[in-house]
């Protein structure tokens, strides 16, 4: 598979080149346009994995859709044009037997090769992160295609980095973070403007993005008419 990303960062969307049975399983909706030579098929299960019904319920506690359609290509040079639900930006990352834990809604399209899980991040952690209690887990070795809102930006983190809550897209599973206040007092923090953040511990790679959907909607509120 090749695999060609446009239009970035504010509407970006993947060009992927098939060749006769190569695959690729995407979340619902993602599909922009496709050449006649794919096939469709949907279920609620990763291609080539185990329970359907309960790993599609577990997807749905990310902000994940139930089901998954799975394209594979019947002819060489098949064209499949994918992208996010949100303006944002995609960034592919490769696996090769690890763990990447995505943020609900981040995941949007991985190979065959991927297994596609839902783990639990604690009540802490996910409500005061403003990331949720539950993300998308993607196992095994293959590419794994994340979106965001607003850019994404990659750090190769060694030891210790701080994120905003609300930002973080995509973390390996070698690096842990605990929530906490920016500043030295939670009033200063509060004040400053910025909260609470997440503290990411250890090595290994992380995404963000530059803006976030709460914010977003916050910032447009007042302007809006009450329906």
């Amino acid at each position: 598979m090749q695999y060609k990303i446009l239009c970035q960062p504010a509407s970006a969307v993947a060009h992927l080149v098939l060749n006769a049975g190569e695959a690729i399983t995407c979340e619902v909706g993602a599909m922009i346009a496709m050449s006649s030579n794919i096939g469709v098929e949907t279920t609620s299960r990763s291609r080539g994995g185990k329970g359907g019904i309960m790993k599609g319920i577990k997807r749905m506690f990310s902000g994940e859709s139930f089901f998954l359609n799975h394209f594979e290509s019947k002819a060489d040079g098949q064209s499949l044009l994918i992208g996010p639900a949100h303006l944002g930006d995609i960034v592919h990352h490769q696996l090769t037997g690890g763990t990447i834990v995505v943020q609900g809604t981040s995941w949007m399209a991985s190979t065959p090769g991927i297994e596609i899980d839902t783990t639990w991040q604690g009540i802490t952690s996910g409500i005061l992160s403003g990331e949720g209690l539950f993300w998308v887990k993607c196992t095994g070795v293959g590419d794994v295609f994340l979106n965001s809102f607003g850019a994404i930006y990659e750090v190769d983190v060694n030891g210790e980095y701080t994120v905003d809550t609300g930002h973080i897209v995509a973390f390996e599973d070698t690096l842990q973070f605990n929530v906490g206040k920016a500043g030295a007092s939670l009033i200063g923090s509060m004040l400053g403007g910025e909260g609470l953040v997440c503290k990411f511990q250890g090595q290994g790679k992380l995404y963000c993005q530059s803006h976030n959907p709460p914010s977003f909607g916050k910032a447009l509120s007042p302007d809006l008419k009450p329906r």
